[in-house]
């Protein structure tokens, strides 16, 4: 399952308004803000859309961020539900082992929420993925 999808727009509030007129009619709408402020540098300002399960912590739902595009930027960055963080571990390793770059070792971060713990790899053409376990997501 897809837990988040990051996506990299060039005008933050007139993409916002889109996102929540468009996603709205599916129960999707804004939910907050990440200031980049309290994380590390490779972490940018992100802004949050999500389905109702996501936003009410019910149950494993899904989520778009908009972050502001860099000059040069392409690429996707798509967040994959684990069930454990030994299966972050695995499916990181695995993906290092195809080939994949090194974007993140798996570990806590907790910058974003306690028990969220993801490792990030990128493919050969810059598309990013993590591999994210929520402690308080319920067991699939």
């Amino acid at each position: 399952m897809i837990d988040h999808v990051y996506v990299s727009v060039t005008d933050i509030e007139k993409s916002l308004a889109f996102y929540i007129a468009a996603l709205k009619p599916l129960g999707w709408r804004e939910f907050g803000k990440y200031d980049s402020a309290s994380g590390p540098d490779n972490v940018p300002d992100l802004f949050g859309v999500g389905d109702d399960i996501y936003v009410s912590g019910t149950g494993v739902g899904s989520s778009i961020w908009l972050r502001q595009r860099q000059p040069g930027e392409t690429g996707l960055y798509v967040g994959i539900v684990c069930d454990s963080n030994d299966a972050v571990d695995a499916a990181y390793r695995a993906a290092i082992d195809a080939g994949g770059l090194d974007d993140g070792v798996p570990a806590d971060r907790t910058y974003f929420a306690p028990g969220y713990y993801a490792g990030n790899v990128a493919d050969f053409d810059g598309n990013r993925i993590e591999f994210v376990h929520k402690a308080w997501n319920p067991a699939r």
